[in-house]
């Protein structure tokens, strides 16, 4: 655990469900245990928390749809290595607690995205993933896209024109929930918190002991 700061400086860190301390403008991969993780994500909502369900749909929830996605995707099982990379495409959103909407993030500026990459190493460090290749990242941004597109529609109430038009993701929604033949359910209805917390905190523990 990281000493406590001096009287006067100002407090950069957080402190995590484990009692660990995340420090965001100087993370390192021993700051949280995969259990803050996972309940980071579970707690942190998309599209800034609307829903046309009654509950809004958490990072942690869409990062398996992006992860089975990308399975899917693939004419072979991909490697524990690249669905795992799937799975923590967005942990940094996690440790940090909060999802920007796309439309926000230019006001932010380039300090918020200098602090989301530090930790995004900092997660990439710590579970020992490969950065992103050229076409693994095109490959996983078509994943991630038909998430969002199909999330949009199906879980927050878009319209497939506003999807194409105000959006701009020109992948076709899937009407399928690629997560209902895993874990059953009600199609696209978004997971409580704690349901959330324990699938991913399951897929990434089964993922790093491969």
């Amino acid at each position: 655990m990281k000493p406590a700061q001096t009287p006067g400086t100002t407090r950069a860190w957080v402190r995590m469900p484990s009692g660990k301390r995340l420090d965001l403008l100087d993370p390192t991969p021993f700051d949280w245990e995969d259990a803050d993780l996972a309940l980071g994500l579970a707690r942190t909502y998309r599209w800034g928390g609307h829903s046309a369900w009654p509950l809004p749909l958490s990072v942690a929830q869409h990062s398996l749809t992006v992860m089975h996605l990308r399975r899917l995707a693939s004419p072979v099982e991909p490697d524990s290595v690249t669905l795992l990379r799937e799975l923590l495409h967005d942990a940094e959103e996690g440790l940090l607690g909060f999802d920007c909407i796309s439309v926000l993030k230019p006001f932010l500026g380039d300090a918020f995205r200098d602090l989301t990459q530090r930790l995004e190493r900092a997660v990439f460090l710590r579970y020992g993933l490969p950065a992103w290749t050229g076409r693994d990242y095109l490959v996983h941004k078509r994943a991630d896209r038909l998430a969002a597109a199909s999330e949009a529609v199906h879980a927050v109430g878009w319209s497939h024109a506003e999807v194409r038009h105000t959006l701009k993701i020109r992948i076709e929604p899937l009407n399928e929930d690629p997560l209902v033949a895993v874990y059953g359910g009600t199609p696209w209805e978004p997971w409580p918190p704690g349901v959330a917390c324990q699938r991913f905190l399951a897929e990434l523990q089964r993922l790093t002991h491969a």
